[in-house]
């Protein structure tokens, strides 16, 4: 049974849990954790987790608390050789909440389960007219900076997704501030279901990922093959989207506490409260990390009073 439609239908949040890591349970745990206690007006709103089916099952610990959480825990099947390669997951599951969410929400926020939500994303209640609020890449990493000829890799990409050459504008990097061709970020976006972009991005992705004109590009720098789903994901934006139909999430959103000490631009928050929302690598993995964290304690304290171990 697909899950209840939520009471005022404006905004679902979304993510993906992975049955076979228990980082992965833990991220998925404190994010919904995070929606409940700090998103404000937008708390309560439906909070649905995707599994996917692929050799396990996510712990009885977590599927308890995450009901205590009133969360919706929905299994996916998914090809295991497709699920090992990297993203198709998310793909996957980002694609069936928009296809659940459509007709029955305005919004739908997905969010990758190494967030936390610190603030309420009123952003993500897109304005009219817009499909897609988004933040840019952290880095340039396989970026294309604007102004430059178009790489190979990316007039690939292009090619695959069927940009038109007026539709791409300039975009600067959240974290080291350069300016490129528009790269978004795949894990922190709102969309409106009804456009179809994030089953366009499954089926792009799913079509060409093992595409032997880029298993080229992933066999030179290992970087492709970890982002070529954003850069897909990006294609398929560009396709399907004006700019005037898009809007910038401010920096506080997706910010990621993991590269604070890399942040070149002048928007360096100088604590993490100061973000809507945040990326992470499991910071909690580190003995140390309330030392390193740029926060007060009173944030810190309530992370560390939720990383109780999750049990089978």
């Amino acid at each position: 049974m697909p899950p209840e439609a939520p009471d005022d239908g404006k905004l679902v949040f979304a993510s993906i849990v992975d049955p076979n890591r228990s980082s992965s349970e833990r991220n998925a745990l404190l994010l919904v954790e995070s929606i409940r206690a700090f998103a404000g007006s937008l708390s309560g709103a439906p909070v649905w987790c995707f599994t996917p089916e692929h050799g396990g099952q996510v712990s009885a610990t977590l599927k308890d608390r995450l009901e205590a959480l009133d969360v919706t825990l929905i299994p996916f099947e998914i090809d295991p050789e497709v699920a090992a390669f990297r993203f198709t997951g998310e793909a996957s599951a980002a694609a069936l909440a928009e296809s659940m969410a459509d007709g029955r929400v305005e919004c739908l926020a997905w969010l990758n389960a190494n967030s936390l939500v610190l603030r309420e994303p009123r952003e993500f209640l897109l304005p009219e007219g817009k499909s897609l609020g988004y933040r840019p890449v952290h880095h340039t990493n396989i970026g294309s900076r604007y102004g430059e000829t178009l790489d190979p890799f990316w007039a690939l990409i292009y090619g695959y997704c069927g940009v038109p050459e007026d539709r791409v504008f300039p975009m600067r990097t959240h974290v080291d501030g350069e300016v490129i061709r528009p790269y978004f970020n795949a894990g922190c976006h709102a969309t409106r279901p009804g456009r179809g972009l994030l089953r366009a991005w499954r089926d792009v992705y799913l079509t060409v990922y093992d595409e032997a004109d880029l298993q080229e590009f992933y066999g030179r720098d290992r970087r492709y093959e970890v982002f070529v789903h954003q850069a897909i994901f990006s294609g398929v934006i560009l396709s399907r989207l004006a700019e005037k139909e898009t809007c910038e999430l401010p920096p506080t959103y997706n910010y990621p506490v993991h590269l604070h000490g890399e942040d070149v631009t002048d928007r360096r928050p100088e604590g993490m409260e100061e973000n809507v929302t945040l990326r992470h690598e499991g910071f909690y993995e580190d003995p140390n990390w309330r030392d390193k964290m740029p926060a007060g304690e009173p944030l810190k304290r309530w992370i560390a009073e939720r990383l109780l171990p999750i049990e089978p």
